[in-house]
């Protein structure tokens, strides 16, 4: 087993570069440096701190044997955990299970992390971990015996735990990943009692919570709603305030493509075009995405669908370069690059995957005068409830259990009171029931978030204003000014 543990290590498997291809599109670490030094020279601090901010602080790489018992043969599982940022603990970020898992990627997505939840005002530090893993080629009980070991190395090795660092699910792992991590966490610390939120993303039986799993596709329709609010917006864009009659084309149909397609789709916008990995759909008239879901589980593709033109795998790159007011990318990262940019003709980019446009591709969209809202403030929801879920856990109580039944006894008291005024009464008991209800978990959860994400969105459109930069580099400039005010106050420059 191979163990490095250091302030800065280079990838050991960074892919070469790619003949023709501009090399800023090659690497996403490379992609995340360009975009942090473009905002970076819109701030007012010395080369040195935001070296500092820029710099992964820890990373641990791994290799441990796994037999699988179909062959009979070994093989060798390669992972990672990147710590950014330690200016608050934890330090929160997912684990993602991908045959492309590298360290720059996963260092990448741990500085994303920082910068992500600094914008939302989570205080978290930015993390990622990865295995890399295809973990369609495994059985449930092979990933078990993974996810397990992988979750040992990281206790051993101090890069897990509720005040130190708290992964959660990304693309391959779910709430399942997320329960198997928490028990075998347990079974290293039997005595700690916050050991449910040495994770988030986990199941409700496991100390999860609700609207978790919902959470980042929520935060996208949250974002683009209050956005689209904004007079200077609309004007930027030619787009009215409302979301209903919006065309939306939405890369991607897992959990965070899905959730996003169902929120605006029940808000009124119209689903024209879904693209995945084997095919695209596209109908101008919309797409029930809770239908073609069903449709795409019973038949793996989107193929025979209802009233809609199919793309093949070959051709559905073609769906991104339809003509529609926002388009989603939800799959992976550099989707949007200097290949296609240019024939790109949304209105608006909503990135609800981690880096899916490319420095060199939002450098083009930004001549043609489409809007690119970044990936660090709207898939910001997933990272809010997993902070809610912390809390939860930490706390040891459900959300509402202690307020519920009071706030519906003062409901009930003022419409009485009301009633009794009027001499009559005010609503059916259908009506009734509504206007006295006092808030469950969800409810809380889904209030928490919309006020989060509307202030994000908000902040960073006025920062673009008043600075007459774009929407990324404006959030990175609030998310480095936050943590530069948090740093120096604890001392943590030297």
């Amino acid at each position: 087993m191979n163990v490095v543990i250091s302030k800065r290590l280079k990838s050991l498997e960074k892919p070469l570069h790619i003949p023709g291809v501009p090399s800023s599109e090659d690497d996403f670490l490379e992609c995340f440096n360009h975009f942090f030094d473009k905002a970076a020279m819109t701030v007012n601090i010395t080369p040195g701190r935001l070296q500092d901010l820029k710099t992964c602080n820890s990373v641990l790489r791994v290799e441990f044997p796994f037999k699988n018992e179909n062959t009979g043969d070994y093989e060798i599982i390669r992972a990672y955990r990147a710590q950014h940022s330690q200016h608050l603990l934890p330090c929160k970020g997912g684990i993602r299970f991908a045959p492309t898992v590298d360290l720059d990627e996963v260092m990448a997505l741990a500085a994303l992390m920082t910068y992500k939840c600094a914008i939302v005002d989570v205080p978290f530090g930015g993390a990622k971990g990865g295995v890399c893993i295809n973990p369609k080629k495994y059985t449930i009980s092979q990933l078990e015996r993974i996810t397990r070991r992988y979750t040992m190395e990281l206790c051993q090795k101090n890069f897990m735990g509720p005040g130190l660092d708290v992964p959660a699910p990304d693309m391959g792992t779910g709430s399942r990943e997320m329960s198997w991590m928490k028990d075998t966490y347990r079974q290293f610390h039997p005595m700690d009692v916050n050991a449910s939120a040495c994770v988030t993303g986990k199941p409700i039986s496991s100390g999860g919570i609700r609207g978790r799993t919902e959470a980042t596709g929520l935060g996208v329709f949250y974002c683009l709603r209050e956005f689209l609010r904004i007079p200077g917006f609309q004007k930027q864009t030619g787009l009215t305030e409302s979301v209903r009659g919006k065309s939306i084309i939405v890369q991607g149909l897992g959990n965070v493509g899905y959730w996003a397609s169902k929120f605006f789709h029940d808000a009124g916008a119209k689903i024209i075009g879904v693209v995945e990995h084997n095919g695209g759909i596209y109908n101008p008239n919309g797409i029930d995405p809770e239908n073609l879901l069903k449709h795409w589980r019973q038949n793996g593709s989107f193929e025979g669908y209802p009233n809609s033109k199919f793309y093949t795998t070959d051709n559905s790159y073609l769906l991104l370069e339809e003509e529609c007011d926002v388009l989603i990318p939800a799959a992976l990262e550099k989707q949007i690059n200097f290949r296609n940019a240019e024939k790109i003709r949304a209105k608006v980019i909503l990135e609800a995957a981690n880096g899916p446009t490319t420095p060199i591709a939002a450098d083009i969209l930004e001549r043609k005068g489409i809007v690119v809202i970044p990936d660090v403030v709207a898939n910001a929801g997933g990272v809010t409830v997993s902070y809610f879920e912390w809390l939860k856990n930490l706390s040891h109580v459900r959300f509402g259990r202690l307020n519920k039944k009071w706030e519906e006894t003062s409901n009930q008291r003022i419409i009485d009171f009301v009633d009794e005024c009027m001499g009559k009464t005010m609503a059916d008991q259908s009506r009734r029931k509504i206007l006295v209800g006092g808030p469950n978990e969800e409810d809380i959860v889904y209030s928490g978030l919309e006020d989060t994400m509307c202030n994000a969105a908000r902040e960073t459109y006025k920062t673009a204003q008043n600075s007459n930069i774009d929407l990324r580099s404006a959030a990175f400039n609030n998310a480095i000014t936050k943590i530069v005010m948090v740093s120096e106050d604890a001392g943590h420059f030297f």
